[in-house]
């Protein structure tokens, strides 16, 4: 009984704080052994979550290493000098476009897989917070967006897990009032993209769920669709601040894709929508094919508003002339062509000159009243012109050509025989983008290149105004890795031929990679002045500005213009020949495939090339 009452006593005592006082090594390892139980199930806690992002990075790792192997597998044959016919040298590539065009592809690979990391199947990521955000409804609209992207470059692990989540968990049954334009170029036109790729059918029927939804925004009573409508019920109304007007480049930008669903579906009530549209705009179309922003969906006919190639106007212009591509330049689409040509003519009566140095700028229009003002979004309109020039007759054509490109003269071995003009440079590009800026004659592609170079971050801004006596000022200083400047690029360096213009986006992308690349993706600027960056990676990154990069360096007969156009959103869409609709013959030949890897040679080249 003695010893079980003592036994008691000193059992209890441990739970006594004077027992510690007394033998402090105890006290030292109740506390040792508290934290060691913390830190175990802390780690067993951050063991599963650590181990995710550690497959994911060693991931990473893994495809940059295939990348530079298979980089390094071209070179060894380059320098073997091998001339097979399956490893030929292609004319139009070189060893220094294939290394430009990996940086591009690796690039791409980091933003994706900061995507798939920190925001997989959300619209958009957030890389400084590491997060993702439904900026569209959650419609995983930067998935969408990057799936031809991914096919393009051969990314196709990537390309086949990204399908499987459209297969399985893309659901367009939302409570969610989306944008008509946003959502048709960004979604519908990434799907049909992917599908005139890779011919898979899940795509096409993900298509057509998405346009069903949307189509009762062309309910209106001229045929105007509204632009904004619950994807739920099919509810459609404007926006309150526009006066209850639709908007011209929203409405007016979705003929491409619609059409291409008619086309593929076999079904004509999407192409019939949106062509009405046009019919209606036609009827009321202005000698200069110049409309303002503002279209009242009650009448048809345009409200007083700005006259603008930026934001609101300018995607409605370039789909009257790719509508024309679309169907092929037949009798059938010549109408597109002809309000195209005479909306033209009013851009050439919007172009005015700096002073001092001849920087040509498109202003924007109030009534009577000119603005020099002119958007970054305005820097697609170079590349609509040369991809317009090939319909002109042979003097109206060099025209347009002339006045998209950055200079109508400028000739590298000019340049090179006049060296002393330009001063003691031990850099010919360094001579040519300072003393250039003298020169008398440049032209629209010339002066975006430079919304670029004349900042301190080599980034454009969103604006820029054009005073007296003044070249150009940065308006709205941020930037948010838009693509119009790098597109026009492509479509001049395509049609002319002009190397000039692979290096102005070379020196674009370089200036991406210094100001805007993070270790969780890629990020604007809120002032490309300071560089303070954002926190959006926006998911037209993906789709355009990176896509037109990497075509900018690749052979001509990747995605050629003869076959494909693209759409607003930069994904491209199969050329078909315009006819009677139910007896036009679209398919995709399955046998039919983009390279794997586009290189310096032409091993893989099947299909679409």
């Amino acid at each position: 009984m003695g010893k079980k009452s003592s036994s008691n006593s000193t059992s209890l005592s441990i739970f006594n704080p004077k027992y510690y006082l007394k033998k402090p090594q105890q006290l030292v390892l109740v506390i040792f052994g508290f934290i060691s139980l913390v830190l175990l199930v802390s780690d067993r806690q951050n063991l599963t979550s650590d181990h995710q992002e550690e497959v994911l990075r060693l991931n990473e790792e893994l495809a940059r290493l295939k990348l530079q192997l298979e980089d390094f597998n071209v070179r060894v044959k380059w320098s073997a000098g091998l001339d097979s016919a399956d490893i030929s040298k292609d004319d139009d590539d070189d060893p220094v476009s294939v290394e430009r065009r990996e940086k591009v592809k690796e690039a791409m690979l980091h933003a994706w897989t900061s995507y798939e990391k920190y925001a997989w199947g959300h619209d958009e990521l957030q890389p400084q917070t590491r997060n993702g955000v439904d900026s569209f409804g959650s419609l995983g609209a930067t998935l969408v967006d990057s799936l031809d992207t991914l096919f393009i470059m051969g990314l196709h692990e990537q390309f086949q897990r990204a399908k499987e989540w459209v297969a399985n968990s893309l659901d367009f049954n939302k409570d969610y009032v989306a944008s008509v334009f946003e959502t048709t170029i960004r979604v519908v036109g990434g799907l049909l993209s992917a599908y005139d790729l890779s011919g898979d059918k899940i795509f096409l029927e993900k298509a057509k769920d998405i346009a069903d939804r949307l189509l009762p925004a062309w309910n209106s009573p001229s045929g105007i669709p509204y632009n904004r409508i619950n994807l739920a019920h099919g509810s459609a109304h404007n926006f309150g601040w526009t006066g209850g007007n639709s908007i011209l480049a929203d409405s007016g930008t979705e003929q491409l894709e619609f059409i291409a669903l008619s086309q593929r579906t076999k079904d004509p009530k999407y192409q019939e929508k949106v062509e009405k549209v046009v019919k209606e705009l036609q009827k009321t179309f202005p000698a200069d094919g110049l409309l303002p922003i503002y279209i009242n969906p009650r009448s048809g006919t345009a409200a007083y508003s700005t006259i603008t190639f930026g934001a609101m106007g300018d995607s409605f212009y370039e789909y009257l002339l790719k509508v024309w591509i679309q169907g092929n330049k037949t009798e059938a689409v010549k109408h597109y062509r002809e309000m195209w040509e005479t909306s033209m003519k009013g851009l050439q009566s919007l172009v005015r000159k700096t002073t001092p140095s001849s920087f040509t700028y498109i202003c924007e229009k109030n009534g009577n009243f000119l603005s020099d003002k002119m958007d970054e979004l305005a820097c697609f309109a170079p590349g609509m012109l040369a991809l317009g020039s090939k319909g002109y007759g042979s003097g109206e054509a060099e025209k347009i050509l002339s006045l998209a490109e950055e200079l109508g003269c400028w000739d590298q071995e000019y340049w090179l025989s006049h060296k002393g003009i330009l001063g003691n440079y031990g850099n010919l590009k360094d001579a040519f983008a300072e003393s250039l800026l003298a020169w008398p004659k440049v032209e629209l592609a010339w002066t975006c290149y430079n919304f670029y170079q004349l900042t301190p971050t080599k980034l454009a801004g969103e604006n820029y105004y054009f005073h007296p006596g003044q070249d150009m000022n940065v308006g709205t200083s941020w930037n948010i890795l838009r693509p119009e400047t790098v597109e026009s690029l492509f479509y001049l360096w395509r049609v002319t031929g002009n190397k000039t213009y692979q290096e102005w986006g070379w020196n674009i992308f370089q200036a991406f990679e210094k100001n805007s690349r993070l270790e969780t993706g890629y990020v604007g600027l809120k002032d490309v002045n300071s560089g303070i960056k954002d926190n959006m990676m926006q998911s037209f990154f993906l789709a355009e500005t990176l896509k037109y990069l990497y075509l900018l360096f690749s052979p001509t007969s990747v995605i050629s213009l003869d076959e494909w156009v693209f759409n607003t959103e930069a994904h491209p869409l199969r050329i078909v020949t315009r006819g009677d609709l139910h007896q036009e013959n679209f398919q995709v030949d399955r046998q039919q495939k983009l390279p794997i890897h586009f290189r310096g040679r032409k091993e893989g080249r099947l299909g679409y090339n």
